[in-house]
């Protein structure tokens, strides 16, 4: 495909111009579309596939028959649970329609999304990846989907996940495992799984997933995506199968930081963004204890290499431990999402009178969710979390945790805090989908797979501030790593500005051949 002109900032404005907050976000960005033979219509971000929609280099019914394909390419992956080429492609042809017409488009007008099966699409099911609700289809959008369709945007499908988010793999024992691109026989990650592995595989320029402890920005890692897991609170949550009140939040996936700029701005209508960030003026937070602690050798060479792109960028590293982090993430991890889960998933079945019961969805669960629920999150659960227990959790612990990333930010004058997202690369899935996950292999010695994955990600869900996943390099045996960026609450535009600057310094890493 031949494109007739370059993609500049100035068209970009005109792309986002109904959202102030992209507007200006498109002036950091620092992209283009390559004029040259044999560019890919998948390979387009979003920000360049609603541009060239736009102005007329390419149709959206064209462009969304491209991305279809490419999702009949890679089937294998179990991205999708439920995908309707027919009904995308029509809405394909209504967006060229209203292009023609000469009438006001959105931001991402004609650009079809993946949206996680865990959040209301109307005309849709909701499944959240589990046989009780696979009938279940919405009356509303959920708030953070139905700002994507205002601005345009075409839902292509609903992406596969673990199952009520409750798991790391995305091994789902009721509609098929999902697998990585750059390699089926290894997880994407989970819960968003589909989202990540559709991404990385061009099925979609971009998507939606949720995050309660890191189901966001784990499959961004093993996927070589970038990800967002936005402040707790910042989008709303509304028409979202949830698990916990204080730790759920959605949040966009794409493979450039300009595509999770652009997606925030349409959710949150920010429109505020801080001005480029010169990486000379960054201090970036390490704290070894906590995050650096038995690392994969591939992935600490890989973070290794990282940092020091980053450094020779005149980005400053400070050697600061977050002080008692592990024993206070401890504290509030497990006590809040076991307690908070049985109630809230209740109250959404009954709010949006599915006409399923808690105890039916638990009962058509697969045997790895039943032993979750029934081992922690039941009354009368072995593990059950008490009232009590809980309420420290919320009242005393979190806070405290909240208040030593403050203190460590601002005392330290730390920008963000930089780690390995997890300690490994993807590993094989495994033939029995367990609860928490089998053990895996680290430098040739078992480590528990809450370790290898949890670790890292926990703390950020557990204290409510954003996380920003970027691919940070690929391991010999052609496997992507994932460093993140953790910043103080509600800084979320800042955080992206800096991921910008990161990635500009860091690079692409090669596609996964499908």
């Amino acid at each position: 495909m031949r494109f007739r002109r370059l993609v500049t900032r100035r068209d970009f404005l005109a792309t986002s111009g109904r959202i102030a907050a992209a507007t200006v976000a498109a002036t950091h960005a620092g992209w283009t579309l390559a004029d040259q033979q044999g560019s890919e219509l998948t390979d387009l971000s979003a920000i360049q596939a609603a541009t060239a929609i736009r102005q007329g280099d390419i149709k959206a019914e064209d462009y969304a028959a491209a991305l279809l394909a490419r999702c009949e390419t890679g089937k294998h992956l179990n991205a999708f649970i439920s995908l309707e080429a027919d009904r995308v492609m029509e809405a394909a042809r209504a967006a060229d329609q209203k292009r023609a017409s000469g009438a006001a488009l959105g931001a991402l007008h004609g650009v079809p999304l993946a949206v996680k099966d865990n959040m209301q699409v109307i005309g849709y099911p909701t499944t959240a990846g589990t046989k009780a609700l696979i009938d279940f289809r919405p009356k509303t959008n959920a708030p953070v989907a139905a700002a994507l369709l205002r601005q345009g945007a075409i839902c292509l499908g609903k992406t596969n996940m673990h199952e009520l988010a409750l798991g790391f793999t995305s091994m789902n024992q009721a509609f098929g495992i999902v697998r990585n691109p750059y390699d089926p026989a290894r997880m994407p990650g989970g819960s968003s799984g589909g989202t990540g592995a559709a991404v990385a595989a061009r099925m979609t320029p971009a998507g939606l997933g949720s995050d309660t402890n890191g189901s966001i920005r784990l499959p961004s890692s093993m996927c070589g995506i970038a990800g967002l897991r936005p402040s707790s609170g910042r989008y709303a949550q509304a028409g979202i199968v949830p698990l916990s009140s204080t730790q759920d939040t959605a949040g966009p996936m794409a493979r450039t930081v300009s595509d999770l700029l652009l997606l925030d701005a349409v959710i949150t209508g920010e429109a505020y963004m801080p001005a480029s960030v010169d990486l000379s003026g960054v201090r970036l937070g390490i704290s070894p204890k906590h995050y650096y602690a038995d690392l994969d050798s591939s992935v600490a060479e890989i973070m290794q290499y990282a940092l020091d792109r980053l450094k020779d960028a005149g980005a400053t590293l400070v050697e600061a431990d977050i002080p008692n982090l592990t024993e206070l993430q401890a504290g509030v991890t497990v006590n809040v999402i076991y307690y908070e889960l049985r109630r809230v998933i209740a109250q959404y079945l009954a709010a949006q009178r599915t006409g399923i019961s808690f105890d039916d969805l638990v009962e058509a669960a697969s045997p790895e969710i039943q032993t979750q629920i029934k081992g922690w999150a039941l009354e009368w659960s072995p593990n059950a979390i008490s009232e009590q227990v809980y309420r420290k959790a919320i009242d005393e612990t979190r806070p405290r945790l909240q208040a030593t990333y403050r203190n460590y930010f601002r005392e330290n004058d730390i920008t963000a805090v930089i780690f390995p997202t997890l300690k490994m690369p993807a590993p094989l899935i495994p033939e029995i989908a367990v609860s928490p996950g089998p053990d895996v292999e680290v430098n040739g010695k078992p480590l528990a797979m809450r370790v290898a994955f949890a670790r890292n990600i926990a703390p950020c869900s557990s204290a409510g501030i954003p996380g920003l996943v970027i691919p940070a390099g690929i391991t010999p045996n052609g496997l992507p790593v994932g460093l993140e960026l953790d910043g103080p609450a509600w800084k979320d535009r800042e955080l992206l500005a800096l991921g910008l600057a990161v990635e500009r310094v860091l690079g692409t890493i090669p596609s996964p051949q499908v």
